[in-house]
């Protein structure tokens, strides 16, 4: 049967991550997509290596002791995205190496990446440059990405302007790039934006993906609904995600309303776990 996980930024804010990874196995999931790559202006990155390395090491065995794998990682995002020059692009090389030996420090084998964006997320003025940009960029990551065994999982982007988006598009830049340590992470809410159907992708990207982002949305906008509660033909989706390795975890990635009482949390979080459960059969 396929395992079912949650984003760690929904739990965090609870206490801490041993009071979350406890939540997450109480509400139902298996595994966590670990969030904490993010944000690079945290302590986490401040801190020394020897420091970086026991922190990592201590939320593993937190972890592990609830009976949480943390499957995979979300490697530094930052938005709006700063990459326009040399120097901004070799600082989050930097944190991205930091971030991927992170993830083999949690025992994960995946971290989600994005596109690094040097003209902005609602333009691409030249889109032959931006490819090459960004196959520049990884085929350096991909060597640290080697080094420690983590393989790197290419998310679709909600930006049509962008020429690495659409399902065609990232399967061919994985396969430009020609590594086992490259894959793909299928955002459903991100191919509902640009108006293709996340069973569609399934279909197009098949076993390139290695994880998933799942949450809904209307078509407009990215908003990190509730599967059911947007646009996008969950039943197709469920069909279609039987053809798919059954090791890639379905993680959800939706939000909670932040008009939601504090009281109807546990609540929620328990819905998202069936609703995973139910979209993974």
């Amino acid at each position: 049967m396929r395992k079912t996980g949650t984003e760690s930024a929904a739990y965090f804010g609870l206490g801490g991550e041993k009071d979350g990874f406890k939540k997450m196995k109480s509400h139902g999931f298996d595994c966590v997509d670990y969030q904490g790559f993010v944000n690079t202006e945290t302590e986490l990155f401040t801190a020394s290596d020897s420091a970086f390395e026991s922190r990592l090491k201590e939320i593993y065995k937190g972890a592990e002791t609830e009976g949480i794998e943390i499957y995979q990682t979300h490697g530094p995002w930052r938005y709006p995205p700063r990459d326009a020059t040399p120097e901004d692009r070799a600082e989050r090389m930097e944190k991205m190496k930091k971030s991927i030996w992170g993830t083999s420090l949690l025992h994960s084998k995946y971290m989600v990446i994005h596109p690094i964006m040097p003209f902005g997320p609602n333009a691409e003025p030249d889109s032959k440059a931006f490819r090459e940009m960004n196959y520049i960029f990884y085929s350096e990551l991909l060597v640290t990405a080697k080094q420690y065994g983590v393989i790197l999982c290419l998310e679709n982007m909600p930006f049509p302007a962008h020429s690495i988006a659409r399902p065609k598009e990232i399967l061919d830049f994985v396969k430009e790039l020609n590594s086992e340590y490259m894959a793909v992470c299928l955002d459903t809410g991100h191919s509902n934006v640009l108006g293709i159907s996340p069973a569609d992708a399934l279909r197009e990207l098949g076993n390139s993906i290695k994880t998933l982002h799942v949450h809904d949305n209307d078509g407009r906008g990215d908003q990190h609904a509730a599967p059911f509660y947007g646009s996008i033909d969950w039943e197709d989706f469920r069909s279609e995600l039987k053809n798919i390795d059954e090791s890639v975890v379905l993680s959800i990635e939706a939000k909670a309303s932040d008009k939601l009482p504090a009281e109807l949390y546990d609540a929620y979080q328990t819905t998202m776990a069936k609703t995973a459960k139910y979209l993974a059969v």
